[in-house]
């Protein structure tokens, strides 16, 4: 069905012409159209150069729910509104969505008083009219108007983003293969609109011979009671009467004879036909289903590991629903077909086959239900006990087949990954569940905005899980689990009942944070390295290394929300440490597999950590404290305490790097070239031990760099200021009646020159790294000692630094009357 509003395409031109430069003069002077992703101009202007069938698409999404007039004449107004940042699942937000359908509704009565004149006067009562049905439409349910007016941006966006893509380049440049897969499923469906077509017309031909050809049998019964009646008759009237009324018989009884051939050649050809139609069904199915959707469902996966999203279902959707109503309506004219055969039943295999056809087109149509209940927003994978969590069931054609009319409820329940199998082989797993799973029930809404039936599980908390015995060396955290979603509902009126279900992607239960790690890591497993239709939840024990590469650096990009990922040195590192090698050679380690077990169950030699622990203990710490540092490009990180010497061997005194320690999961240490104090012309490459996620809570990477005034250069050349300035935490405010803020700040004793400070009221209290050595300005907080904390790698011991800051810092939190009292006392 064409979207509203259709015209001609020069007609549709030149509407589209005028549109844009209604809305450019709506702008006022001086005003600066909107700019979305880097567009150059608005969405709405580029939404009006769509031609052909994104055209006709974008005209579809706008209706009763939402005039397209009310889109074009607010554009620039919806453009700048905030709308994502609505949580359409959380109710509370329903005072935000009120708030913009006020605005909404008063920018389009404003909007309506500015028009004047004889040209603006039918165009001010469409306004006022949109403002009063939108206020009635949406008054009690605003959070509608919301998920509305998102899907038509996102919708816009897309199709405008599909255009530009499309032309990007020179002309005449071959589409790209998706552009090319969706050009051939469109060419199909035509395919099949037009099959679908002549076999309707075919059918309607073949309903009115069969409707004259029974007349005729009608008639040839009268004209044989009529031979029966004439026994009363005189005989020589009776002559007359039945050489008549045989010549007519015999007539008419050569036309049903040649005419019942005819119509048997008519319903074989027409079978002939719908079994053609079936088979393009069934091919197009394929494609939609076996291909994009599993895609789709592919892309969902990856979005696990940090993979790119998997996109919207709306073009999907709409090829389900095209889908859906083909088949269907070949569906209903077999039934009528067969409706026929009953009713005028002719020698001939015509009945086998029709019941042949409608059978197999059923399962067609079963085949796309059941395909299509799918799992739009996927239950958390690391699923903790006793935590609320949520997810979004969709039925794709649960609008096109009026499944709403009478909506269905969605029930969810945990498995195991044997019950998961068993329920895949078809095998009774009525009523087992592997735990208790609180709000686990949802009726399916419809959403007439968005032509989506859905079923949002907002509160859902695991209350108990019941594990399995485990295999061998396998830990809870290995142990998979997946949540069924399945629901029952019937279509046609009741003529076709489903029972349809889905499972989620892999689950891993915890009961502690503590477990969260090795959690992680059986998900990014299963999500990197699952194969489209396995037995659930089979993964390879070994992959080739360059594909763990590839999943790590997804997964270390996301986190960093960056496009800096793992560079080929990074990762030759990381190979280092995997396969405890020396080579520098990534083309050593490009054939090499790395099993599930390095990955994560065997500790890193000399270690007590796996692989998986100590990477993914970076991943936190940069995430939390570090992510600036790293995309500036100010963390190298990836560097051995031996690479880090050769580096810096080579620099002035003062340059420093920062890299990741190989001792301790997520730690960071600096290390810095600079004189070795106790041999005079020897130059020692320092490292600082490492800091962890509890420091940077207490004080920043970039302050504790600024702190270390023997600290200079950046590697390889880079001003310290240059780099982390901007990062710095202001100078603490002067004294307020009478009581001055204290500051904690960094030292290193064996690099601490005096304080230049002028004497007077302190303003600061220093942490030292380690109290073996005291600061001038330590006022008292602590006793100074002696010790030497430098090891003979040049390291030093922060941890009872770290005891010290914490008792800084509780000394911070009292009354400070009190702390300078003492002081001064």
């Amino acid at each position: 069905m064409r979207g509203p509003g259709l015209a001609t395409p020069v007609l549709q031109k030149k509407k589209t012409v005028r549109m844009t430069l209604d809305y450019i003069n709506s702008l006022s002077e001086g005003q600066v159209v909107q700019v979305r992703n880097g567009s150059t101009m608005a969405v709405w202007i580029q939404a009006q150069q769509l031609q052909g069938e994104a055209l006709h698409q974008m005209q579809a999404l706008y209706g009763q729910h939402f005039p397209i007039e009310v889109r074009h004449y607010l554009a620039q107004w919806i453009e700048s509104q905030l709308w994502d940042s609505v949580e359409l699942d959380n109710p509370a937000e329903e005072a935000k969505a009120k708030r913009l359908l006020d605005n909404l509704v008063s920018e389009l009565q404003r909007k309506s008083q500015l028009q004047c004149g004889e040209d603006g006067f039918l165009l001010k009562i469409k306004l006022g009219h949109y403002a009063t049905q939108l206020k009635s439409t949406y008054d009690r349910c605003p959070l509608e108007l919301v998920r509305c007016i998102k899907h038509i941006l996102h919708s816009e966006q897309r199709l405008v983003q599909e255009a530009t893509n499309a032309s990007s380049g020179s002309e005449g440049k071959a589409m790209d293969s998706l552009s090319q897969r969706h050009q051939q499923i469109n060419q199909a469906f035509e395919e099949l609109r037009l099959a679908t077509q002549e076999t309707e017309n075919e059918l309607r031909k073949l309903q009115h011979s069969q409707e004259y050809f029974i007349i005729q049998y009608q008639e040839n019964l009268r004209i044989q009671a009529q031979l029966s009646s004439l026994s009363s008759l005189p005989p020589a009237e009776r002559t007359q009467r039945e050489t008549t009324l045989q010549s007519k018989r015999t007539t008419v009884e050569a036309w049903l004879t040649r005419e019942a051939s005819t119509l048997q050649k008519h319903r074989l050809d027409l079978s002939e036909q719908h079994q053609k139609t079936l088979g393009l069904l069934r091919k197009q199915q394929t494609l939609i289903l076996d291909e994009e959707l599993i895609q789709w469902k592919r892309r969902q996966q990856l979005a696990g590991n940090g993979g790119p999203h998997e996109g919207g279902l709306d073009v999907l959707q709409s090829w389900c629903e095209k889908l859906a109503d083909l088949i269907w309506q070949n569906r209903q004219q077999i039934r009528r077909c067969e409706h026929l055969t009953q009713q005028l039943p002719l020698p001939g295999p015509m009945e086998e086959l029709l019941s042949k056809l409608n059978s197999d087109i059923t399962d067609v149509v079963s085949a796309l239900v059941t395909s299509t209940f799918i799992i739009e927003k996927q239950p958390p994978q690391v699923l903790k006990t006793q935590t609320k969590f949520a997810a979004t069931v969709r039925l794709l054609v649960g609008g096109k087949l009026n499944v709403h009319m009478n909506p269905p409820q969605v029930k969810a329940v945990i498995v195991s990954e044997q019950q998961a199998k068993a329920l895949l082989k078809n095998e009774s797993t009525h009523s087992e569940s592997s735990g208790e799973i609180l709000n686990n029930n949802c009726v399916m809404e419809y959403h007439q905005a968005t032509s989506t039936l859905t079923a949002h599980f907002r509160n859902m908390s695991l209350k108990r899980i019941k594990r399995s015995d485990r295999r061998g060396a396998e830990s809870v955290t290995e142990e998979k689990f997946t949540v069924l979603f399945e629901s029952q509902f019937s279509v046609g009126g009741n003529e076709l009942v489903f029972h349809v279900k889905t499972l989620s992607l892999p689950v891993v239960v915890i009961v502690h944070g503590s477990q969260d790690n090795n959690a992680t890591a059986t998900v990014l497993w299963d999500n990197a390295f699952a194969e489209p239709g396995r037995v659930p939840f089979i993964v390879p024990d070994k992959v080739l290394w360059p594909q763990l590469c590839e999943a790590l650096d997804m997964k270390y990009k996301a986190e960093m929300h960056s496009g800096r990922g793992l560079s080929d040195d990074n990762l030759v590192f990381l190979a280092q440490k995997a396969f405890t090698s020396s080579s520098n050679n990534p083309d050593d380690y490009r054939n090499m597999t790395i099993s599930w077990a390095q990955f994560n169950r065997e500790s890193l030699p000399g270690r007590n950590f796996t692989f998986w622990q100590w990477f993914d203990g970076v991943v936190e710490l940069m995430k939390k404290h570090l992510k600036p540092h790293w995309n500036d490009g100010a963390i190298l990180g990836f560097v051995n305490k031996q690479q880090a010497q050769d580096m810096l061997l080579s620099k002035p005194n003062g340059t420093f790097l920062l890299r990741f320690s190989d001792s301790e999961i997520g730690g960071i240490t600096i290390a810095w070239v600079a004189d070795n104090p106790n041999k005079p012309g020897e130059r020692l490459v320092w490292n600082l031990l490492p800091y962890t996620t509890k420091d940077f809570s207490i004080r920043s990477l970039a302050d504790r760099i600024s702190d270390l005034s023997h600290l200079l250069f950046l590697y390889p050349d880079r001003p310290k200021d240059e780099v982390f300035a901007k990062y710095y935490t202001p100078p603490l405010s002067k004294a307020v009646d009478g009581y001055v803020k204290p500051q904690i700040k960094q030292v290193v004793p064996e690099f601490t020159t005096p304080n230049p400070e002028p004497s007077g009221a302190p303003t600061f209290m220093d942490q030292t790294t380690s109290p073996s050595v005291s600061h001038p300005n330590n006022f008292g907080v602590y006793p100074s000692m002696n010790d030497t904390m430098l090891d003979a790698d040049g390291e030093f011991d922060l941890e009872d630094t770290m005891d010290v800051a914490r008792h800084v810092e509780e000394l911070l939190r009292r009354p400070m009357a009190n702390q300078w009292s003492s002081q001064q006392s």
